[in-house]
């Protein structure tokens, strides 16, 4: 199956096998067959429905469990995409994602979705290892691979060292060049904590998730060479996109 106008595929009825699940196992057989290939389009739903003689809702109903297996993407006014093979993200002292991606042979990219600057709360403040009443600088970005989002995330960071570096990292696209412009030329992990739950429907709007899709929830503590913390962060990453490896 590569597009529109595919011959009729043959669906039994009548026998008590749901026909959106036997949609569902004619496009799973075809992505594991190779036939719909990673990053393909799916036709779309007028399109599946004639090939499948059946109607509209239900062909969305069988995408729907598609998306849910992480076998395709729903992308609002693109289309369903067939999902990438999941990216391997090794967890250790020097974790860079562009580095990580562009490693795996494919395209990192990011977007700074907004900026500001507040009162750390006490939790962040005590991350930061900051007098309590600092304020830190916030970031929320969006990191992609070829295109698909794989992590959402907010980080904070110390004020007034960092002031301005909002605008260094909408022009790099990354934390590593950013930092180095305000003389970090090096830094480390700290600590990884890991957790995992479903995505909020913001959040899962964000990474170009199907609602209640599951996420891993990843708190992080960067240090400059010197060992001061620079940057907490807490990302969202889409677990049918991203494998975490940890080492030693």
């Amino acid at each position: 199956m590569t597009g529109e106008g595919q011959a009729a595929r043959t669906i039994a009825r009548g026998g008590g096998h749901a026909v959106w699940r036997q949609i569902v196992e004619h496009l799973a057989a075809d992505i594991d067959a190779g036939r719909l290939q990673p990053g393909a389009r799916l036709p779309n739903e007028m399109a599946l429905a004639e090939t499948f003689s059946v109607n509209r809702h239900t062909v969305r109903r069988a995408l729907a469990e598609l998306a849910a297996k992480g076998l395709v993407r729903a992308s609002i006014g693109r289309g369903t995409f067939v999902e990438l093979p999941r990216l391997a993200y090794p967890i250790g002292p020097r974790t860079r994602f562009t580095e990580i991606v562009e490693s795996g042979g494919r395209e990192a990219s990011g977007e700074l979705i907004s900026s500001d600057s507040l009162v750390a709360s006490a939790e962040v403040a005590r991350r930061l290892n900051l007098p309590e009443g600092a304020s830190v600088l916030r970031l929320v970005t969006r990191r992609s691979a070829d295109g698909v989002p794989v992590a959402y995330g907010t980080s904070f960071l110390p004020l007034p060292r960092f002031a301005g570096l909002a605008e260094r990292w909408a022009e790099y696209r990354s934390i590593t060049k950013a930092f180095a412009d305000f003389g970090v030329a090096d830094y480390s992990r700290a600590e990884t904590r890991i957790t995992a739950r479903e995505a909020a429907a913001d959040e899962a709007a964000e990474l170009d998730l199907a609602a209640r899709c599951i996420v891993m929830v990843l708190e992080s503590l960067n240090v400059d060479s010197a060992g001061v913390p620079i940057q907490l962060t807490r990302s969202l990453f889409a677990a049918d996109r991203v494998e975490l490896v940890v080492g030693r």
